[in-house]
């Protein structure tokens, strides 16, 4: 099952995140991995379970950085 990447505005009185779901990892790796997309996009973010939230529009930026690191990143 590939990663998906989306934009997400619902709940968050109009202000958008960058929702990196489907990992298939251990808590660990999600949150190196959570630290390594915040610094790459320059913003906050969050994780829980197994869904990374970052702070603003990232969609293509986040896909190209997880397909470099060698993720299978839904299309």
């Amino acid at each position: 099952m590939a990663i998906e990447v989306k934009k997400e505005t619902a709940g968050r009185k109009g202000k958008v995140v960058t929702v990196v779901s489907g990992i298939k990892h251990n808590p660990q790796v999600i949150e190196d991995l959570e630290k390594k997309l915040k610094q790459h996009c320059g913003a906050g973010g969050t994780s829980y379970k197994k869904t990374i939230e970052i702070q603003g529009e990232h969609v293509e930026k986040i896909k190209q950085f997880l397909e470099k690191q060698g993720f299978d990143v839904a299309k």
